[in-house]
């Protein structure tokens, strides 16, 4: 089973190149964050014509989640359990595989800058997350949890740390709340599975940040102990990062993949 994440930073203004991917890397399942339209303009035909179903929380010009799978889902949750929330950040299924997946999506708040209530706003929401994933765990399920944290967990997953020292995804209490995550009993996967070569998933637009390849890596997947046990891979796809398509330019983030093995 390949289980993908990727914020497209705008579904319909990148579909091309979304497509393309799709056709070419072939994920089981994908979560995308920054989907950045309502539901009733998600490009569901276009992904059906695939083989895919879809599962949409969207936003009108901001934020928005989706599923996508080869396999029927069901007990779609949109948002987190509490309902104080009107951004569509969090969207959950269970993948109807031959043997199921609980896969959580996630495009959790930037919270820049710090001095301000959008920091505050990322920190509740982590509390709000930390709550739903504890609870999952009580399910003893295979679950992923995966998507944009927009947290920078270590000093390794950075190109350069004097520029984030103030930056909201740097912050010790959101890396300690990545940390407590994880402290819970979920694995982070890249942190298991150490791929060699490029460890970055998103290069800013600005100051020529790709092409000095000065990235950092926010894009994860966490994984209850069901899953991790099934852990044998995780790709990061760089080159989508400096692909065109037409009209169509590259998200800031590219999309990484892992694999779980499955019984035979």
């Amino acid at each position: 089973m390949k289980l993908a994440t990727w914020n497209v930073n705008s579904v319909n203004a990148r579909l091309p190149l979304l497509l393309e991917w799709f056709r070419e890397a072939q994920p089981d399942v994908c979560g995308l964050q920054e989907i950045k339209c309502i539901d009733e303009k998600f490009p569901v035909e276009a992904f059906e014509s695939l083989g895919y179903n879809c599962a949409v929380h969207g936003q009108k010009s901001y934020n928005g989640v989706a599923i996508v799978s080869k396999y029927p889902m069901s007990d779609v949750q949109r948002g987190l359990d509490d309902d104080v929330d009107d951004h569509s950040r969090y969207i959950e299924a269970v993948i109807e595989a031959p043997e199921p997946i609980r896969f959580g999506c996630i495009y959790l708040p930037n919270g820049n800058p710090i001095q301000t209530d959008k920091y505050a706003y990322k920190l509740r929401w982590l509390e709000r997350l930390r709550a739903r994933a504890q609870y999952l765990l009580t399910l003893e399920e295979m679950t992923v949890l995966t998507g944009d944290f927009n947290i920078i967990p270590t000093k390794a997953d950075l190109w350069k740390e004097g520029p984030w020292l103030d930056d909201a995804l740097y912050q010790p209490a959101v890396r300690a709340a990545y940390q407590g995550l994880k402290n819970l009993g979920y694995t982070d996967a890249f942190e298991a599975v150490q791929p060699e070569g490029n460890r970055y998933t998103f290069w800013d637009y600005q100051a020529g940040a790709w092409q000095k390849n000065e990235g950092i890596r926010i894009d994860h997947h966490l994984l209850s102990p069901q899953a991790a046990d099934r852990l044998i891979d995780l790709v990061i796809h760089k080159d989508t990062r400096g692909q065109t398509h037409d009209e169509a330019k590259p998200s800031d983030h590219v999309p990484v993949v892992i694999e779980l093995t499955t019984k035979s």
